[in-house]
């Protein structure tokens, strides 16, 4: 009994706050720049798959072209098998492309999520810092993300204090 009386005693003297983690990072400086940023790397990418796709369709018109030249029955048996020798070179540049394009891809998204994930822990860490500083200045024992809590009340919330801390006008923020 005196066990569990002096663990209520010292929840009782914790000072705790919740935030909300989400409306911070969208609401922090950066996001919009990084969000632009993310966007044109997945359009510069988008360019680059638009270049090999292209490639592709080019080298399968080629394909096409003697594929066509193949069907004449008229052709001497050294330009058919000449032409057939092209064809096979043809469709191992095209599955070669198709290789390409598969690991640029690969490649190109592992890269934008990485880059995401760099972004978003540079913004989260700011954030961190602001909610540790706020905590000390404070008195706050715990400020935890409230998405972590099944339930919590309002009057623990302290997410409008760091948005005025980054300068975000908390109405505005929650539109």
């Amino acid at each position: 009994i005196i066990a569990l009386l002096s663990a209520t005693t010292v929840w009782a003297e914790l000072k705790v706050g919740t935030v909300d983690m989400l409306l911070l990072v969208r609401n922090h400086a950066d996001y919009g720049r990084n969000k632009a940023l993310l966007q044109q790397t997945d359009k510069d990418y988008q360019r680059k798959m638009d270049l090999i796709k292209a490639d592709l369709e080019k080298v399968q018109e080629e394909g096409k072209k003697i594929s066509d030249q193949l069907r004449n029955p008229m052709l001497a048996v050294a330009v058919k098998q000449k032409l057939e020798k092209d064809m096979i070179d043809i469709q191992n540049r095209f599955f070669a492309g198709q290789q390409k394009l598969r690991s640029e891809m690969m490649r190109s998204q592992q890269e934008l999520q990485a880059l995401e994930g760099r972004l978003l822990k540079t913004t989260t860490d700011d954030i961190n810092n602001r909610i540790a500083k706020f905590a000390d200045a404070n008195g706050y024992d715990m400020i935890i993300d409230g998405s972590a809590v099944r339930f919590s009340k309002k009057s623990f919330d302290v997410t409008d204090s760091i948005l005025k801390e980054m300068g975000v006008d908390p109405a505005k923020a929650k539109k």
